[in-house]
C-alpha cells in the first residue's frame, strides 16, 4: 500500500514537473495586462493581437502547409516502407532496416538538422520552403513506419495468401486487404506526423532560410527581443491543437484494437459452432 502510494506521488509530481510551465503560460494569455508578473483580469486582447499580425498569420498557414504535405508525404512513403520491411523474409535483413529506421527517432535533433544543413549546401539548394519541407518529410517517415508496422504484423498471412488463390493480383492485395488492415495505424501515422511537423524547432532552425519560417522559430526568435503576451496566446493556441491531434490518434489506436478483438472474438465463436456442427 505505501509503495502504491509513493508511486502514485512521484507519478503526479512528474505530471506537474512538466504540465506546470504549459499551463502558466496559457494562464497569463488570458491576462488584461501586458505582463506575466500579476494577473490584471481576463481579456482576450493578446489573441486579437495575434490574429492581427499578418506575418504571423502568414507564418501560421505556412507552419499548416508544411505539417500537412510533409505528413501526407511520409505518410504515403512510410506505409510502402513499413509495407517493404514487413514483406522481408531474411530476419538479419529486416533487423537492420529496424534499426536503421529507429535510429532516426532517437538521434538528436541538432544533429539531424545540422546534417540536413550540410546535405542541402552541398547540393546548393536554397534554405526555405522546400528545404524545410523535405526534412521535415524525412525525420517523419520513421514515426509513420513505427506506426504502420505493428498493424501489419498483427494481419494474419494467410488473407493474403487465400486472396492470391482467389486470382487477386497485387494490386487487388493491396487495395482491398492490407491497405484496410493497415488503415488505423496508417491514420495513427498520419496524425503522429503532423503532431511532430507542428511541435519540431531544432531540425527546422537549422534548415530554415531565406525569409521562411515556421512557428517554433518565430516563437523563439520573438521571446529572444522580449516576453510579449501575444506569444503566450500563440503558444497556447499550438497547444490545443496538438492535444488535439494526440487524442484523435489514441482515439484511432482504442477503437482499432476494440475491432481487432471484436473480430478475434467473432472468428473464435464462428470456429466453435463448427466444431459442434461437425
Amino acid at each position: 500500500m505505501k509503495k502504491h502510494y509513493l508511486g502514485t506521488s512521484y507519478l503526479v509530481f512528474v505530471f506537474i514537473l512538466m504540465y506546470a510551465p504549459i499551463f502558466y503560460m496559457i494562464f497569463f494569455a488570458f491576462n488584461r495586462g501586458n505582463y506575466m508578473t500579476s494577473f490584471t483580469g481576463f481579456s482576450l486582447r493578446h489573441f486579437g493581437n495575434m490574429f492581427s499580425d499578418r506575418r504571423l498569420m502568414s507564418i501560421l498557414l505556412n507552419t499548416f502547409i508544411i505539417a500537412f504535405l510533409s505528413s501526407l508525404l511520409a505518410t504515403l512513403i512510410g506505409t510502402f516502407g513499413a509495407l517493404g520491411i514487413y514483406q522481408t523474409k531474411q530476419k538479419g535483413i529486416k533487423n537492420i532496416l529496424l534499426s536503421l529506421n529507429n535510429i532516426l527517432l532517437v538521434s538528436p535533433d541538432v544533429i539531424i538538422g545540422a546534417s540536413f544543413l550540410i546535405l542541402f549546401t552541398m547540393f546548393g539548394l536554397t534554405l526555405g520552403f522546400g528545404s524545410v519541407l523535405l526534412a521535415h518529410i524525412a525525420f517523419s517517415i520513421p514515426i509513420v513506419v513505427l506506426m504502420v508496422l505493428p498493424r501489419l504484423n498483427e494481419m494474419n498471412s494467410a488473407l493474403i495468401s487465400a486472396a492470391q488463390d482467389l486470382g487477386a493480383n497485387w494490386r487487388q492485395v493491396l487495395s482491398r486487404v492490407i491497405l484496410p488492415y493497415a488503415w488505423p495505424g496508417i491514420l495513427a501515422g498520419f496524425f503522429m506526423a503532423i503532431t511532430y511537423s507542428l511541435d519540431d524547432f531544432a531540425v527546422t532552425f537549422f534548415v530554415t532560410g531565406n525569409g521562411f519560417s515556421t512557428l517554433s522559430v518565430e516563437i523563439y526568435a520573438r521571446a529572444r527581443h522580449g516576453i510579449d503576451l501575444s506569444i503566450n496566446a500563440l503558444s497556447a493556441l499550438m497547444f490545443m491543437v496538438s492535444l488535439i491531434l494526440v487524442m484523435i490518434y489514441y482515439y484511432i489506436m482504442t477503437r482499432s484494437k476494440k475491432s481487432t478483438q471484436t473480430k478475434r472474438d467473432k472468428m473464435i465463436v464462428e470456429s466453435k459452432e463448427m466444431v459442434v456442427r461437425r
